[in-house]
């Protein structure tokens, strides 16, 4: 017959289990802190999608911009071109800033619902809510900001396209956006900012797709070069160059 346990005496195959937990738990901690950098580096390194040819020198051409804040990466389009008048379909592009101007420009991002409503800088970000991001992941917003003629800079880059890469960024823009029942008007929301504007959006925001993802899949979806994973605001800017740069002068 075996002998009972002592109370109070652990077991030394638990002790081991709980060893065992521990080193499983970091080596995890590690590949997201070590690996998943090293992989967005790498994909967002390596050309992944079927370009379009841009035209630049054809008659019929749009002028986009991609912006970045070093975080997150946006895509500015004109409010009204030939081939598209966005106030369609965000109905805040009909709407006057606190000075009375119109916007000529939106910038166009996708990002996390909470993180866009609740969260107005990094540090107000809780522990549990990055957590549940990554781990679970979590439902998606469609941000818009409004400008005024927006200057180029190196993180607002100017990019001439032709008009049929300008339709295909339309379509998939449009693509993340839910249908809006006839006769309705697509529901405005209020955020962390409060001169843009917030409208729901298909997807889920997980690590593996994140806002620069879904900006770098859009402008692929174009036929714009750019890499195969972009998780970062990083791997979107360095395929799109400076204004002024030889690259940039012959788009």
């Amino acid at each position: 017959m075996a002998a009972a346990p002592v109370p109070g005496v652990e077991r030394p195959g638990i002790g081991r289990r709980l060893l065992r937990g521990a080193l499983i738990v970091l080596a995890v901690l590690l590949a997201l802190v070590v690996g998943y950098p090293l992989a967005a580096w790498v994909g967002s390194s390596i050309p992944g999608h079927e370009t379009v040819k841009s035209e630049a020198a054809a008659p019929q051409t749009v002028t986009i911009m991609v912006e970045t804040n070093g975080t997150h990466t946006g895509i500015i389009v004109p409010v009204v071109s030939a081939s598209k008048d966005w106030r369609e379909t965000f109905p805040s592009a009909s709407q006057a800033d606190e000075l009375g101007r119109m916007p000529t420009h939106l910038s166009i991002g996708w990002g996390e619902r909470e993180v866009f409503l609740n969260v107005p800088t990094w540090s107000d970000l809780k522990a549990t809510t990055a957590l549940r991001i990554a781990t679970v992941g979590g439902d998606p917003l469609m941000r818009v900001s409004h400008y005024v003629r927006p200057g180029a800079g190196p993180n607002h880059r100017p990019l001439e396209i032709s008009l049929l890469q300008y339709e295909r960024l339309v379509a998939a823009i449009e693509d993340a956006l839910p249908p809006v029942p006839a006769g309705e008007t697509r529901q405005i929301l209020s955020g962390t900012y409060v001169d843009d504007a917030y409208y729901d959006a298909k997807g889920s925001y997980t690590l593996a797709n994140t806002c620069n993802t879904w900006v770098g899949n859009a402008l692929a979806e174009a036929g714009i070069e750019m890499g195969m994973w972009t998780p970062f605001a990083g791997g979107v800017m360095k395929w799109i160059p400076e204004p002024g740069t030889a690259e940039n002068r012959e788009t």
